[in-house]
Formats: structure tokens, sequence, C-alpha cells
């Protein structure tokens, strides 16, 4: 939705419907049904875009995992690539996952990206630690691995925590609209 200068701008909504004959609602301009099918119509692209970014974000953690892991030790190599991965997913995942393209929310944005970091680094830390104690002469590619599927888990955690910190405001301005952005009235 763009609007003037200083106020929100976000990727344009779909075109609103009217619910199908039968469909009921429970606005009487028919917007609370509209509003759930676009949501869940979406949520299917939003999945796809995520795991994309996620894919590219994960090996670019590998990487830098490795890299830093010649010089430090594990849980430092962790921190460190997540930390370093962590503001360019956010940042990718807002505006290509959840469409939000003005800069306003930037900040809040990236402190709910930083909150889904401290819960991966939690799961990941503790991976890491547990198979340090279980196996202490494990090697990088099994600590890699371990840390590679701890993160998958943190995944879903994030997105699910992103998809409601972040595009909570595009569905909250799209739930605002004015019904006269419907074409077919």
């Amino acid at each position: 939705m763009t609007t003037l200068r200083g106020t929100a701008r976000h990727a344009p909504a779909p075109a609103l419907h009217r619910p199908a004959a039968g469909e009921r609602d429970a606005r009487p301009d028919g917007r609370t049904a509209t509003l759930r099918r676009v949501i869940a119509g979406q949520l299917g692209r939003e999945l796809a875009t995520f795991a994309v970014i996620g894919l590219v974000s994960t090996v670019a953690y590998a990487v830098l995992y490795l890299l830093l892991r010649v010089a430090t030790g594990p849980t430092t190599a962790n921190a460190l690539a997540l930390v370093a991965t962590a503001i360019a997913n956010t940042a990718a995942n807002r505006r290509l996952t959840f469409g939000v393209l003005d800069g306003r929310s930037m900040v809040r944005d990236q402190v709910g990206g930083l909150v889904a970091l401290a819960f991966a680094l939690a799961i990941t830390t503790a991976s890491v630690s547990m198979l340090g104690a279980l196996a202490p002469r494990a090697g990088q590619m099994v600590e890699l691995a371990v840390l590679v599927v701890a993160n998958a888990l943190a995944t879903i955690a994030r997105f699910v925590l992103l998809r409601s910190w972040i595009a909570a405001d595009r569905r909250r301005a799209f739930a605002s609209a004015p019904p006269s952005l419907n074409p077919q009235e």
C-alpha cells in the first residue's frame, strides 16, 4: 500500500473480491473473509521465499563458520557466523518474503530478527555443547552438520516469529484500508 510521504509503504495488496454466494462474513463489507483468503494465499509464497533466503543464509553461515572455526572454538565461530548472517537474512525476508518496502519499521523488525537470532543461538549453542560433551573428538564437519540441523529447527521458529512480527504491519494496513479500495464495488 502506497500512501502519502511519511507513512507506511508496503507492496500492493491483491485485489479484493466479495465472498462467494452463501459464504458468511463477520463484517458487512465482506472484508474479513477476503482478508483470511489473501493471507492464506500468501502463506505458500512466503514459505517458498523464506526457504530460498534461508538456504542462501545457511550456505553463507556454513562458509563463515568453517572460516571462523580455524581461528576460534565452535561456540564462538557459531555465534559470530549467526550474527553476521542474521541482519542480512532479516532484511531480505522483510523485503522479499513479507513485502515491506519502507524503512519506517526497519529497526523494530531488526529487533524481531535479533530475538529470533537469540533463540537460534540458544539452540545451536546447546547443540554444539552437547556434541562436545557426547563426542569430544567429533570433527568440524560433524559439528557443522549438527549446527545445520539445529539451525533448521530454529528456522521454523524464526519464520513464525518474523511472520507475526514483520507481516503484522502489512496485515493491519490491509485490514484497515477503506472498503473503497475494492475494485468490484
